[in-house]
């Protein structure tokens, strides 16, 4: 999958996270700001190399600012934010349930 235009998803508010994705250089550039970067850093980070690779995605310039959300929370923003930059509005395979 290639990011065809820039998206968001999520909000500020608290025990969520906003998610911006756009057409990357070649690379995964990924840029985190978080209150809790110290302690759940790695964790974030990892869930969302997780979730890009689960998309097929390898060349994308992802930005997440987090307020606290959960690891489900995360996935579900990146998939999100993802499917609205394809233009993918149908058949939505949410966490790979469809296949």
């Amino acid at each position: 999958m290639e990011i065809k235009k820039p998206a968001i998803a999520g909000t500020l508010e608290s025990s969520d996270c906003q998610v911006t994705v756009e057409a990357g250089e070649g690379k995964v550039d990924f840029s985190l700001e978080s209150a809790v970067i110290n302690q759940y850093g790695n964790q974030i980070k990892k869930v969302a190399y997780e979730t890009l690779e689960n998309l097929g995605i390898d060349n994308v310039k992802l930005t997440i600012v987090d307020k606290g959300a959960l690891d489900c929370t995360i996935r579900a923003r990146i998939e999100a934010a993802v499917y609205r930059s394809v233009g993918q509005i149908e058949d939505l395979p949410w966490g790979g349930a469809i296949r």
